[in-house]
């Protein structure tokens, strides 16, 4: 009979694929390789000599043959999965997977977790890092942070906190420059440019008929920004909560006064709509909206 068995990976493969229609999806969740689950679902196709998935790009649908395995499938692992195991302890199935951007996990995010953490201790926590302004698949995550405009069609979304940005410089690098002394003495510096903080509405605030710079060194990752400003590679834009142990440490100092109040980009708590939102998600959401809402 064991030869007439198809592998059990190869089945659990098949199964979260088709649960997901994705095979990147699906191999996270396994906690193996797309291309690793790729090779086990082509195990189990050469085994049964018939295809069970219709690859198209990214995507993938399943055939006639494989939604009809996929239910004997399911019953066959449903019916290992439920079958009584005495010594076996019992553990928590309650899980929230949460995509923050890389400044906000180390700064804001990281910092305050283990608050949440002492209240629901049966609550695990995923966390996941993306680039802000360039991934935006809720697909694999049940919350996420994103900065940005906050315009996501479909999904509920929640400003978490507004926060000015300013202008901050290594005081070496001040020292190199000639006298700084009013925003339009910026012409003689290098202005560090990222799309997460674009320059342009602060040079209004600042009284500055100024476009956007378009040459010099870009980083798109604001704790990268102000490694590369602390390291005198030029002025960037920042934010209180990233920059205040530099500004503390004496790292890098606030080059003026002015600030821009209301930013084109802030922090949003994003989540499907709220029919579909599990009890321990929807406890996570609570504590982040009203732990960043007192930030």
């Amino acid at each position: 009979m064991a030869t007439r068995l198809p592998p059990v990976h190869a089945l659990s493969a098949f199964e979260a694929a088709a649960r997901h229609s994705s095979f990147a999806i699906a191999a996270e969740e396994l906690c193996i390789t797309p291309s690793a689950l790729s090779h086990r679902i082509r195990l189990l196709e050469e085994h049964l000599c018939e295809r069970v998935f219709v690859r198209e790009g990214r995507s993938v649908t399943l055939t006639e043959f494989g939604r009809r395995y996929l239910d004997v499938v399911r019953v066959a692992l449903r019916t290992l999965s439920d079958f009584p195991l005495p010594n076996k302890i019992t553990q928590s199935q309650l899980r929230v997977k949460v995509t923050v951007p890389p400044t906000f996990a180390r700064y804001m995010f990281m910092p305050r977790l283990a608050e949440f953490m002492r209240q629901y201790p049966d609550i695990e926590i995923e966390v996941y890092l993306f680039v802000p302004l360039y991934d935006l698949s809720l697909s694999e995550s049940d919350v996420e942070v994103r900065f940005g405009a906050g315009e996501y069609p479909n999904l509920v979304t929640k400003k978490l906190f507004v926060e000015p940005s300013f202008a901050v410089a290594s005081p070496a690098y001040l020292k190199s420059l000639p006298s700084i002394q009013t925003p339009a003495d910026l012409r003689h510096a290098r202005l560090l440019r990222s799309a997460l903080e674009p320059w342009q509405p602060w040079f209004e605030v600042a009284g500055l008929d100024w476009p956007e710079p378009t040459t010099g060194l870009r980083i798109d990752d604001l704790g990268l920004l102000l490694e590369a400003v602390k390291h005198g590679h030029g002025i960037g834009l920042t934010r209180q909560h990233f920059a205040q142990e530099m500004i503390n440490r004496g790292e890098v100092v606030r080059v003026f006064d002015t600030q821009l109040a209301t930013p084109p980009h802030a922090y949003y708590l994003v989540h499907e709509a709220q029919a579909n939102i599990r009890p321990e998600v929807q406890l996570f959401i609570d504590w982040m909206q009203a732990t960043y809402q007192q930030a």
